[in-house]
């Protein structure tokens, strides 16, 4: 009779897992983002991983290359609603969102704040910082009829404090609003605001005469290219860009309401945030249903990492038939994020295990003890584990350091007190379970950041 043989193990790219440091600063990141999130009055929803194929295909520019088809082995065609193979797994949070919207506005109070922290998935070319399966961190305010402008101004400032929270350095949050584009564009006579646009937004990557180019050969005027570059060249981080947009001569209604409203939201970081806002009149993000307000988020250094948060305002994009849901969202990718501050900066927690104390065991008979101390610790919530087994002290130290764990807990012998030794240092203190705590410090695994 043949044994059979060991499957094989192979990885799979794009689907990122980490070490278990690793994954501790992963939520730690992810607790920073929830408790913020929470603190601005957002309350947390989970939608279904899956959605129809045709809301996914119908909700953006090329979402068909991007969406992973959902079916049962063992479905039947004729099953009622049709087949599973009609699924697929959602590649972003914001369309899920908005059905989540109209299928339950009748029980939401609007203007509705929501935070979803989900997997999402995207059949694309893994690289550094792209993956077919990820963690995003979403935003959303959402009313029914109309959304005060002003909360295009908040969701951005919340973003701020949390990546202000986190050792990832210098940060930028670059700010347009679509109308100026379009308002330009349309004032110089280019009717193709959206084809515009996706050239325009090539300059990063092909560089401004290239962009010039393939303008020119998509029928504007060598006078016009120039003038849609000059505009995408326009960074600042006050209010200036008003003055610099008006120099270029360009008149539109249009772009009338896209500087004000801008400006409004650049104000509002001016006056809360210095320096974290920057108007830049080149960011149109690539998704066609926003319609305002566009956010794309750098890190300071790392801008050909490219954006890891991004967003803005949608007004059309959840509707019932009779009422429209409009909405501003941001959304930070946090796999993306942890893919370079982890990945290339090597962030990693300070230990590799929750786990506070060690109580060590003198014998197996002691284990009860041992037991019932690890109990009171986790009582007054110190994270504590036994020792597995009953070796020598020094075995048992040994085993606390290899796990990162940075106190073993000594039972008192003949009615002598315990005793906590912190394995880092060496000092080691007579203690009682119902009282003893660590530094705060040492409560939960930090963040650290090689030098």
């Amino acid at each position: 009779m043949s044994t059979p043989k060991a499957a094989k193990v192979m990885p799979l790219s794009g689907f990122p897992e980490y070490l278990p440091a690793e994954r501790l600063a992963e939520q730690y990141v992810l607790d920073v983002i929830r408790r913020t999130f929470e603190l601005h009055g957002f309350a947390s929803i989970e939608t279904r991983a899956v959605e129809p194929i045709e809301r996914l295909v119908g909700s953006g520019e090329d979402a068909d290359k991007e969406i992973y088809g959902v079916h049962r082995l063992a479905a039947r065609s004729d099953e009622r609603g049709g087949s599973d193979a009609e699924l697929g797994l959602h590649f972003d949070l914001t369309v899920p969102f908005a059905r989540y919207v109209v299928e339950n506005a009748g029980k939401l109070a609007f203007p509705f704040r929501r935070y979803q922290i989900q997997k999402v998935w995207r059949g694309e070319r893994p690289q550094e910082g792209r993956y077919r399966e990820f963690t995003q961190a979403d935003i959303d305010i959402v009313d029914a009829g109309e959304l005060s402008p002003h909360f295009e101004a908040e969701v951005p400032l919340v973003v701020a404090e949390i990546f202000r929270q986190l050792p990832i350095g210098d940060f930028r949050i670059q700010v347009n609003n679509r109308k100026i584009p379009e308002g330009f564009y349309l004032g110089i006579g280019l009717t193709d605001v959206v084809g515009t646009l996706r050239i325009v937004d090539k300059l990063d990557k092909i560089g401004p005469d290239k962009v010039a180019a393939l303008l020119v050969e998509a029928g504007a005027t060598p006078e016009q290219a120039k003038q849609c570059l000059a505009l995408a060249g326009i960074r600042t981080e006050d209010l200036s860009f008003v003055e610099q947009v008006r120099a270029l001569g360009v008149q539109h209604p249009t772009l009338d309401e896209g500087l004000a409203a801008l400006a409004a939201v650049i104000g509002t970081g001016l006056d809360l945030a210095p320096g974290t806002l920057v108007a830049d009149l080149r960011i149109a993000r690539g998704l066609d249903y926003y319609t305002g307000t566009v956010y794309e988020t750098q890190l300071v250094g790392h801008e050909s990492y490219g954006s890891v948060c991004s967003g803005g305002r949608y007004d059309s994009l959840a509707t019932d038939g009779r009422t429209t849901y409009p909405g501003v969202g941001i959304s930070i990718g946090v796999s993306r994020l942890l893919g370079l501050v982890i990945g290339r900066w090597g962030l990693t927690a300070t230990r590799s295990t929750p786990t506070v104390v060690l109580v060590a065991l003198t014998d197996e008979d002691g284990r009860g003890d041992a037991l019932r101390t690890a109990s009171a610790l986790r009582a007054r919530g110190i994270a504590t584990e036994v020792a597995p087994r009953a070796d020598r002290f020094g075995k048992q130290i040994r085993y606390a350091d290899r796990r990162g764990i940075p106190y073993v807990w000594f039972p008192g012998a003949a009615g002598a007190s315990d005793e906590v030794k912190d394995i880092r240092s060496g000092d080691q203190v007579a203690v009682d379970a119902a009282t003893w705590a660590p530094p705060a410090e040492d409560l939960t695994p930090g963040l650290v950041r090689p030098p």
